[in-house]
């Protein structure tokens, strides 16, 4: 078996804005697996490496897919647990080749076509106009869950932005997520907290950064809107790392990024960790190409979730790769029958 990597720098239509920065363009990695006696069958994976999230994320991380690359010739194993986008890329690539190359990941209705996945509208962060503009067209496209990033305004220009909402969809009628990067700390965060309950949000993604696990674990105790833990799952390498933090700190929901937290097998600790101890979850992609996110998509497609999926569309990028997954108003589809071009990946740069 080989392995060779790829380096491919995804570029964004628009600026994409979080609390923490503003993203024009974000590295990725694929990776492609075969059999030298065959290989016309290829397996494709994405290692969606995170820079200012991802730990790995310095100047040693293409070494270690060297190393990588290197243990696949000769069949040596790599310890890949504190390189959660190469574990996720790689399981992918493993998955795919068993599959024949046919980027099936996951076998369930959702890649039969006979399922779809609800997913939330993520509203980027812009200025009021732009939010207000982008809730809009969410709305319109038929969203019943949207998830607004705050935290990067000034806090009164978000809160009557989601005010505005509030006014004219009821919880019942509209679920509102918000999602706040780390962005607040002990002094305001539970004035914060009180006027989101107040409007009838659903949860809070990571209100405070990372790392804080005394803070959470009481923030998590107090607030009147559930709490949601996202950057506090990455970088935890084991299970019962992973469980004992999730024990210690309650949140109502963990916000699972497989490239962040584990790969999916990763992801499936936490799942079961959340099953065990009474704590819902949902998956979501991070900035992945439309190899990465048809991978999520299949794996979240396994479960039998009732609450929308954080799921990107592909859309924001424009060089994304063409696969068949599609979203019809707020539902990811797999279009089984979709025909597949290979030469998207074969004629890429890569490196054995």
């Amino acid at each position: 078996m080989r392995l060779a990597i790829c380096p491919y720098m995804l570029k964004f239509r628009s600026p994409a804005k979080t609390s923490r920065e503003t993203m024009t363009q974000k590295p990725t990695y694929l990776l492609k697996i075969w059999d030298e006696r065959h290989p016309e069958v290829f397996g494709i994976g994405e290692a969606a490496v995170f820079p200012g999230l991802s730990p790995e994320a310095d100047h040693r991380y293409e070494y270690k897919l060297i190393e990588l690359l290197a243990n696949i010739a000769i069949g040596r194993p790599t310890d890949l647990s504190r390189h959660s986008s190469i574990q996720f890329g790689l399981e992918q690539a493993l998955r795919d080749f068993s599959s024949r190359g046919h980027r099936r990941y996951f076998e369930s209705d959702f890649t039969s076509g006979q399922s779809s996945i609800e997913i939330n509208g993520l509203v980027w962060m812009g200025n009021h106009e732009e939010m207000h503009r982008r809730m809009e067209e969410k709305i319109n496209a038929g969203f019943k869950c949207i998830k607004l990033k705050i935290g990067a305004l000034a806090w009164e220009e978000e809160v009557s932005l989601i005010r505005e909402i509030r006014n004219r969809y009821t919880p019942d009628q509209l679920t509102i997520r918000v999602d706040a990067n780390g962005a607040f700390n002990m002094d305001n965060v539970f004035p914060v907290l009180k006027q989101l309950a107040d409007l009838g949000v659903h949860s809070i993604e990571q209100p405070i950064p990372a790392g804080n696990a005394e803070l959470m674990r009481f923030i998590c105790q107090v607030s009147p809107v559930p709490v949601a833990l996202d950057e506090e799952l990455i970088g935890i390498p084991s299970a019962e790392e992973r469980r004992q933090l999730i024990d210690y700190i309650r949140p109502a929901f963990l916000v699972l990024k497989p490239a962040l937290c584990g790969g999916f097998s990763g992801a499936s600790d936490w799942i079961a960790a959340a099953s065990d101890l009474g704590i819902d979850w949902w998956i979501t992609s991070a900035l992945e190409s439309n190899v990465g996110l048809n991978a999520i998509a299949q794996f979240a497609a396994t479960f039998s979730n009732p609450l929308p999926q954080g799921l990107g569309t592909g859309a924001l990028f424009t060089n994304n790769f063409e696969l068949p997954i599609t979203l019809q108003g707020d539902r990811m589809h797999f279009l089984p029958d979709a025909p597949l071009d290979d030469n998207q990946f074969i004629n890429l740069d890569w490196k054995a």
